[in-house]
């Protein structure tokens, strides 16, 4: 299946998460108090953990082999009348060369950064917004995306914390979490290749994931 190539941007949009009740992905769920050289403990057995440039590299390398000749396909800039051509031609090569390959059944596991908002009595927790972590990597720089987008994300915490992060939240300051999401790559559209619209010739590559299971997570 061909796509035509995803235009990205580093200012990305983000999303605010409605609290209504569980969804197929996402819902309620307890923070985490850990360090990021802990993750692997609480993900899936024989699951990869993305958050790294060198785990992100060898998962690229054993998906599409090497990284793409940037410079000949970004050409003269966007502005190139042949520019949207050739990188259409890039991801259709591409998605074609990597059918079959066992990397693509690997289950892989990513941050994004969460924002908690207000406390919500009515349901016990935080609701959280979500917005991509870019990574940079020797093949570019790289945004792991949803095919959609967890929705209906609550964080609940023990008392000493539901009460540290409101006073936090009442005098302006942000309470940042790590957002972690473990999927599966979707088959026919697992990578899209383009460029970074905030520096020229950066090729952006996009892994899409079909997430089943996301966890809270803050350094203590």
């Amino acid at each position: 299946m061909c796509i035509t190539p995803v235009r990205a941007t580093a200012l990305a949009l983000v999303w605010l998460i409605t609290v209504e009740a569980w969804g197929e992905v996402g819902g309620q769920g307890p923070l985490r108090l850990l360090s990021p050289d802990n993750l692997q403990t609480i993900i899936p057995a024989s699951t990869s953990l993305m958050v790294q440039p060198s785990a992100v590299e060898e998962l690229l390398t054993e998906l599409d082999g090497q990284p793409p000749d940037w410079a000949t396909v970004y050409g003269h800039g966007h502005h190139d009348p042949g520019h949207d051509d050739r990188l259409f031609e890039l991801n259709r090569e591409r998605d074609a060369k990597r059918a079959g390959r066992p990397a693509l059944s690997k289950r892989l596991a990513f941050c994004w950064t969460g924002e908690l908002s207000q406390y919500n009595p009515e349901i016990g927790g935080f609701p959280v917004a979500i917005g991509p972590k870019f990574m940079k990597t020797r093949w570019g720089m790289v945004r792991f995306k949803p095919e959609e987008a967890p929705g209906n994300l609550i964080v609940t915490t023990d008392p000493v914390h539901r009460q540290q992060f409101q006073r936090q939240l009442e005098q302006g300051q942000p309470v940042e979490i790590e957002v972690v999401m473990t999927g599966v790559l979707i088959p026919d559209e697992s990578i899209v290749y383009d460029f970074s619209h905030d520096e020229e010739g950066l090729g952006l590559i996009m892994p899409f994931v079909r997430v089943e299971r996301v966890d809270f997570v803050m350094n203590p």
